[in-house]
């Protein structure tokens, strides 16, 4: 019997406790507007994900991420075009005709442009970098742009990641993407 008045007496205390620290739940409201007050600074950057992993160092990642974006080129383009020579010391041009200081002249610059009056595409082999279509193959342009030469077919096997679709096949109506496993 004691035990059984012990476990009552404790279910008790727990719906207590319970009890009370809901008390002021219904009192919180959250401000739906969004407070600008402060100093912001920017702490990372991505408009082209794998361009920025690839080719800015580890070293110099903080330094990139903080840096305005048309000032990017300039403060940039000559590593980038160190790094795409150690990635591929034959480069001559791309299947853009870019020089390699072209081409990381355009890396450089850290934000995904968008055409809003044509063809949105990472690159089709006619548009470039006019945006971005959820079913451009970004890794297998960047592959062929860095390693596949001025026609694009040099070095066949790092040209392509061979990861040739999506996991689900992407929605035909808002929001697109499809729903997660």
């Amino acid at each position: 019997m004691k035990i059984f008045n012990f476990k009552i007496a404790a279910m008790v205390i727990a719906l207590g406790a319970t009890a009370v620290s809901c008390d002021k739940d219904d009192d919180m409201m959250v401000d739906p507007t969004p407070d600008f007050a402060g100093t912001f600074t920017q702490a990372d950057q991505m408009g082209r994900p794998a361009i920025n992993t690839v080719f800015v160092t580890s070293g110099n990642k903080d330094r990139f991420n903080v840096t305005t974006p048309s000032q990017q080129g300039a403060a940039f383009q000559s590593a980038f075009q160190a790094r795409l020579l150690a990635l591929n010391p034959g480069y001559t041009t791309n299947a853009l005709t870019f020089t390699a200081a072209q081409f990381t002249g355009a890396l450089a610059t850290d934000v995904l442009s968008v055409n809003t009056s044509g063809k949105t595409t990472f690159f089709d082999g006619t548009n470039v970098l006019t945006g971005r279509a959820l079913n451009d193959d970004v890794i297998n342009t960047e592959l062929l742009l860095i390693f596949g030469g001025p026609t694009g077919a040099s070095n066949p096997t790092l040209t392509n990641d061979n990861v040739n679709a999506n996991d689900k096949p992407f929605l035909t109506s808002f929001p697109y993407l499809a729903k997660p496993w």
